[in-house]
């Protein structure tokens, strides 16, 4: 139990450090110190600031993939699940731990794409894969005409809103894209 309390304090001060200060600039040094561990603890639970790095990210797509579905699943119509992804978005981010904007991007943001074996960019892929693959699911639903433009349109707006709470404007993002959804999305 202590051990796993422990690997939860450190995933848990890695997040708010990389994604609310930045991964190039956050040790895993101050990461443990603020997460009151010994720097070997640290290593003994995630073997190296990728690693650190691809458990914060595994355990943020599990909660985000989990809330999404929740969305979905509460919804009443394929129009209603498809727009699910920003009911899903405003849910987590009153409920998750705060970061200036999406983990995801933040990442890619920061790495070379593309390197091989890299486990960090294999979970940006793995979001983006979640992501993409999922609304094209959602898309079929509807009975789209293009359900591959539908996707991309909607990306573009979701990741637009991930964008805006970086920026800090408009004051809430995610309400205005799912309005500029609900007119991309056919009725």
């Amino acid at each position: 139990m202590a051990r796993t309390q422990t690997r939860e304090r450190i995933l848990d001060t890695a997040e708010r450090l990389f994604f609310g200060d930045g991964i190039g600039v956050t040790g895993v040094d101050r990461v443990a110190s603020e997460a009151g561990v010994a720097i070997a603890t640290l290593y003994q639970h995630v073997g190296s600031k990728d690693g650190l790095l691809a458990a914060v990210l595994e355990r943020r797509l599990d909660a985000w993939t989990a809330q999404w579905e929740a969305s979905i699943a509460a919804a009443t119509s394929p129009r209603a699940r498809l727009l699910a992804l920003f009911d899903a978005l405003a849910e987590f981010r009153r409920t998750s731990g705060s970061t200036q904007w999406c983990c995801f991007l933040a990442t890619a943001s920061e790495r070379p794409a593309g390197r091989r074996g890299d486990p960090v960019g294999a979970l940006v892929e793995a979001d983006t894969r979640v992501l993409t693959s999922r609304l094209r699911e959602l898309a079929l639903e509807t009975g789209t005409a293009d359900p591959d433009a539908l996707v991309g349109r909607l990306l573009v707006v979701y990741n637009g809103a991930l964008a805006s709470l970086l920026r800090g404007a408009p004051a809430d993002p995610v309400v205005h894209a799912r309005a500029v959804a609900e007119l991309v999305v056919p009725a």
